[in-house]
């Protein structure tokens, strides 16, 4: 046991040694450390620590639709840059989408895109919605989803002043016209069929090609909703409008393709209430003031 003795201290102040050392903690490997600025912080921490920097509206259109949409060169009149482009957008849609942005909290980011495109763009996600002069139809009904209308636009015609139609007082004086209209519109799909023995023209792919043929005597006229008629003769006053509103001999439409509404994708119902909630504080007769405004900003060449 003499022997013993010596061997067993050794191993108590070893064991007290050992049991010192362990004071200082180890690293603990079962959650990484996270710095302030760490992605790995909590997620709710973050949100309500300061607001999203991603609230972003993806607004679709053509921006060549005056006087609902057009592109510029520069900002002036409060027009907003084009997503990827150095050009600006302005007009009706785009003062309507700034106010849905301010209201909703939303930083308003326009995309550019081919008529025909934006209900695909809509229903892809690519875009959140498009303010575009979309009529609200029962066939876009379909596969959009729509806003209560943010504008009432009645379907006119447009021929040059010195045409032989320019006297019309009813549709059927129309007959046996050379016509056209905008691609996939209620223009060309509805309006154009009613004009009696008309010779229609292929559909062209935008209001300004549709203007192009009307100047250029490719037509004898087109047909379009009223305000794009205000803006084009404002600008090019050898055109002539004739509106055959409230008579008898006029284009048969219903209600719903005169209703101009927002288009979003199909179930987003929080979105199509949120911009509901906005247009519920506006009357009709703010919507037309808006629209003589934007007719008076146009540019001065489509």
């Amino acid at each position: 046991m003499k022997k013993l003795l010596p061997i067993l201290l050794a191993l108590v102040m070893l064991l007290g040694l050992a049991a010192c050392a362990q004071k200082t903690p180890a690293a603990d490997t079962s959650a990484p450390a996270v710095s302030p600025s760490s992605s790995a912080a909590s997620p709710s921490a973050d949100a309500s620590a300061k607001p999203s920097t991603d609230k972003i509206l993806r607004v679709g259109m053509e921006c060549a639709y005056a006087p609902y949409n057009w592109t510029q060169s520069d900002n002036s009149n409060g027009a907003v840059p084009i997503y990827q482009s150095s050009d600006f957008a302005y007009g009706y849609d785009i003062m309507m989408a700034k106010k849905i942005c301010e209201k909703l909290g939303y930083t308003l980011e326009v995309h550019k895109l081919a008529w025909d495109s934006i209900p695909l763009a809509v229903q892809s996600g690519d875009i959140d919605c498009g303010i575009c002069g979309q009529s609200i139809t029962a066939d876009r009904l379909k596969t959009l989803d729509f806003s209560t209308p943010y504008y009432y636009a009645s379907i006119v015609v447009l021929t040059k002043a010195d045409s032989k139609f320019a006297s019309a007082v009813g549709l059927s004086d129309l007959s046996g016209a050379i016509c056209t209209s905008q691609i996939n519109t209620v223009w060309y799909d509805v309006c154009l069929p009613q004009i009696k023995d008309a010779k229609i023209l292929p559909a062209m792919d935008d209001t300004s090609a549709m203007l192009v043929s009307l100047k250029s005597g490719n037509c004898d006229l087109v047909v379009t909703d009223k305000p794009t008629a205000m803006a084009a003769v404002m600008v090019n006053p050898d055109l002539k409008l004739l509106d055959f509103t409230d008579k008898s001999d006029n284009f048969k439409v219903s209600d719903e393709e005169i209703n101009i509404g927002v288009s979003i994708k199909k179930g987003n119902k929080e979105l199509v209430d949120a911009v509901n909630s906005v247009l519920a504080t506006m009357t009709p007769a703010d919507y037309e003031k808006m629209m003589q405004d934007a007719i008076k900003l146009q540019p001065l060449a489509q």
